[in-house]
């Protein structure tokens, strides 16, 4: 157990995330998003250039958000006419989504301003080390899973 925080491998990517959150919110406040809403209209959007409309379910596994939250913040990502949730014809419980031709509009100035944010905050690490490592953490070895075990 290291005695020095600085020394603490999940201390140091605790302060990471919130000062790159920190700078994320910042950029995504002109363009009236907040993060998570960000993620969930650049993710449909993405897929909508690609011919696909995800219902809810498949777009919060794809940006990795909680089915519910994404829920909540479709709805309101719909009250600000930036996507349209349309009943699913093949499943009346499931609502498929559309980006509008605002959201169309808006969703690559935001992607462009996170982009510029990540250029800005990950430019001490050449970015073929960054990807390597974040892909790492992100998509990390099934086989080798995290064991946790309870200690008095």
């Amino acid at each position: 157990m290291p005695l020095n925080p600085g020394d603490s491998p999940g201390f140091l990517l605790w302060h990471a995330t919130l000062r790159w959150q920190r700078a994320i919110a910042s950029a995504l406040i002109p363009l009236r998003l907040t993060h998570v809403q960000f993620v969930l209209l650049a993710c449909a959007w993405w897929l909508n250039t690609r011919g696909e409309h995800p219902n809810q379910l498949t777009l919060a596994r794809h940006a990795g958000t909680d089915v519910k939250m994404a829920s909540q913040v479709l709805r309101t990502l719909e009250s600000k006419g930036l996507i349209e949730r349309e009943v699913d014809r093949a499943d009346t419980r499931a609502k498929r989504l559309r980006v509008t031709s605002l959201g169309a509009d808006l969703a690559p100035r935001a992607i462009a301003a996170v982009e510029h944010v990540d250029a800005q905050f990950f430019r001490p690490v050449p970015l073929d080390d960054t990807l390597a490592l974040l892909g790492r953490l992100a998509h990390p070895n099934p086989e080798t899973p995290i064991e946790i075990s309870a200690t008095s």
